[in-house]
């Protein structure tokens, strides 16, 4: 196996690479302009590290999400035409997922992300980390959740969150990690937008016609 993982779902435009038994290379940027511009020199950077081509690859892994319309895109039309040009095995994972499979907790927990416009992206687990509900979008002072929160969303909303434990992203790493070992929940590729789109068709034109 050699697996490409890269999330976009944040502001960290992340990307490592996987051979089934450990982790050869990794990469991440944070800015949450330019996903668009990062993505490709990053999937670049962990082959030329790892002293592979794309050729070389046997499976991809892409974060679906949930995250906003730009960048999740960025990273879904990526890994959707990587895996039909060389073509490989394409994996879906929750965004959210990643962020709670490197949490460490003894009891059940949120994991929360920024959703924009004061909203955040959120789901909960169990303490081995399996989701027991969610993916959502909601106003933060809307979750019901009292106890352990994790992600930049419930960082960004410590006066809300009860027990902000820390700040953490979508990691690439992590995200390789679970699914070359099996223990990702596998998705289709697709996006979890979860809003609607903000641009509406516009009502049709009444035709008025001459008496």
């Amino acid at each position: 196996m050699l697996l490409l993982a890269f999330d976009t779902s944040s502001p960290a435009i992340t990307v490592a690479l996987h051979d089934g038994d450990r982790l050869l290379a990794e990469h991440t940027m944070i800015d949450a302009r330019r996903h668009g511009e990062l993505l490709a020199p990053g999937i670049a950077r962990v082959l030329e590290h790892a002293g592979n081509a794309a050729t070389d690859l046997t499976d991809i892994a892409v974060g679906v999400g949930p995250g906003p319309f730009t960048g999740l895109r960025v990273g879904l039309m990526t890994a959707r035409a990587l895996a039909d040009a060389l073509p490989v095995q394409l994996h879906g994972v929750c965004s959210l997922d990643v962020v709670a499979a490197a949490i460490v907790s003894g009891e059940p927990y949120l994991v929360a992300t920024d959703a924009r416009r004061r909203e955040v992206y959120w789901a909960t687990y169990t303490s081995d980390g399996t989701r027991l509900d969610g993916p959502h979008v909601d106003k933060p002072a809307d979750v019901a959740w009292r106890g352990p929160s994790y992600g930049a969303g419930a960082a960004m909303y410590n006066d809300i969150f009860d027990n902000v434990v820390n700040a953490e992203l979508p990691n690439a790493a992590t995200l390789a990690s679970m699914v070359a070992t099996g223990a990702a929940v596998l998705l289709p590729a697709d996006p979890i937008y979860l809003r609607r789109p903000d641009a509406v068709e516009p009502p049709a034109r009444k035709v008025v016609t001459p008496a």
